[in-house]
């Protein structure tokens, strides 16, 4: 699921072309996830990461995420007592 939700955020992201032939790109729904790059393909490269590593923050400080594309990341999963929490 987490690989539909970076594909899907991917396609709402939208790019620029720079004054210098450069790009840069951001995904509207997922505030502060920007990249740049010299080629539009490297900018996506970058976006991408950028994208991944806001998941990461995002999800280990238990924030809400956006819901993209109806993907909603922020449904909790059940947790047996069997289950052994680390940490």
């Amino acid at each position: 699921m987490l690989i539909e939700y970076i594909n899907k955020a991917m396609s709402k992201a939208t790019y620029d072309k720079l004054e210098d032939g450069s790009f840069s790109g951001k995904i509207p729904q997922c505030p502060g996830v920007v990249a740049f790059g010299e080629t539009l393909y490297q900018c996506r490269q970058e976006l991408i990461s950028s994208l991944e590593g806001w998941l990461i923050v995002k999800i280990r400080h238990g924030d809400r995420l956006p819901v993209v594309g109806r993907i909603n990341l922020n449904k909790r999963m059940p947790v047996s007592k069997e289950t052994v929490v680390h940490g």
